[in-house]
């Protein structure tokens, strides 16, 4: 924990050596991930592969919250290689208006994801899909083997339940390494393991290399005290931009002001929201085509000169324009932006773990009010019609 800048001693007195050893074990849970899917490759390959291939399947990312967000970083990418149709609908979404999401007579892969599984409307959301559909179909990815998700996968005939390493099961606040192990669980079990085989080693050593390279200066950052911060990301980037702005209104209980768009999207009304105490960080695509918009956002917000701060995360030296303000990601210069989901969340993850510190916070439980728990509480759930 040396590399945090504190040793356990000092995390522990400051309530914060949950969220410190969760950030920082993620090159290694997901290397334990990725052991854990070879195990079971054959299992999950007889029950996915004759689902996916079907291309009347309609296939729900399914999660609240961080596990919510995994469904978005991961549905651009893969409605582009599964034949099937895919969404990420938040279980929020299905359990509260189940009829517009759910179809009676359209076989549906339901992808659930949960670091407790104890969420209500997590396990609302599968029973309305058995309820509301003809033929449902499970894959519970979950962190916890005891939670009400997972018992109800289990006990599914059509389900399979996908168990990640006992340290995901995060015990702080925010979601860090179950967010990134869920993730790679799913993007290795829907596009097969023997694609990112080869990949997930290179994919360790670049969260690695973040990690290690940007803890000065993320916690740098934090001491610039800015009021405003908002991400961007293009595609599957965009739904990281959306997980890097709730974890730092989650880590400093909703005292920095934090958004997110895509780089197109921001010039349409969001971006009146820059002033000279703004960070705005920018995830840059590694596709040739989408990050000629990334960088033309990039040089437009630095010509404008409004914000405080414009910092670029890119797995490409070419094109960042300023190496000062420049979070690189090494290993991954030519890998697919799916890829990139991995590293790119650990600087927002470092930066919010610091200001959640500077601001006198307990990172592993940093809402002062306690109205927001670690699992959800007091969600009534009401009988569909």
């Amino acid at each position: 924990m040396i590399r945090l800048g504190l040793d356990e001693a000092a995390l522990e007195a400051r309530g914060a050596l949950w969220t410190a050893r969760e950030i920082m074990q993620q090159p290694a849970m997901l290397l334990r991930t990725h052991e854990l899917l070879e195990a079971r490759r054959r299992e999950l390959e007889a029950f996915l592969r004759p689902l996916l291939v079907r291309p009347e399947l309609y296939v729900i990312l399914a999660g609240a919250g961080t596990s919510a967000l995994v469904g978005e970083c991961l549905s651009p990418f893969l409605r582009n290689r599964l034949p099937c149709r895919v969404e990420a609908i938040a279980t929020t979404d299905i359990a509260s208006a189940p009829e517009l999401y759910l179809r009676r007579g359209t076989a549906t892969l339901l992808v659930s994801f949960a670091r407790s599984g104890n969420s209500p409307e997590s396990v609302a959301a599968a029973q309305l899909a058995d309820r509301f559909v003809d033929e449902t179909h499970h894959l519970v990815i979950t962190c916890n083997p005891d939670g009400a998700l997972a018992k109800h996968g289990f006990a599914s005939s059509h389900g399979c339940v996908l168990l990640l390493p006992e340290e995901t099961h995060d015990k702080s606040f925010a979601m860090t390494s179950s967010f990134s192990c869920m993730t790679y669980a799913a993007l290795a079990a829907l596009t097969g393991i023997e694609r990112t085989r080869p990949r997930i080693e290179l994919i360790a050593r670049a969260v690695d290399s973040v990690l290690s390279q940007q803890v000065g200066p993320m916690q740098v950052a934090a001491e610039q005290n800015y009021e405003r911060v908002v991400f961007l990301g293009s595609h599957v980037l965009r739904g990281l931009a959306r997980e890097a702005a709730l974890k730092l209104l989650e880590l400093t209980d909703g005292a920095v002001i934090s958004a997110y768009e895509s780089p197109m999207g921001f010039r349409h009304g969001p971006k009146t929201i820059v002033n000279d105490r703004t960070l705005v960080v920018i995830f840059l695509s590694n596709d040739p085509y989408t990050r000629q918009y990334d960088l033309d956002m990039l040089d437009e917000l630095r010509s404008d000169g409004t914000a405080a701060r414009v910092l670029a995360v890119s797995a490409q030296r070419d094109g960042a324009r300023d190496p000062a303000d420049c979070v690189h990601v090494p290993h991954l210069e030519r890998a697919d932006d799916v890829e990139l989901l991995f590293p790119y969340i650990a600087a927002p993850q470092l930066l919010a773990f610091h200001e959640s510190l500077r601001r006198g916070l307990s990172p592993d439980n940093p809402n002062r009010s306690g109205t927001v728990s670690r699992v959800v509480q007091g969600v009534r759930i009401h009988a569909a019609r």
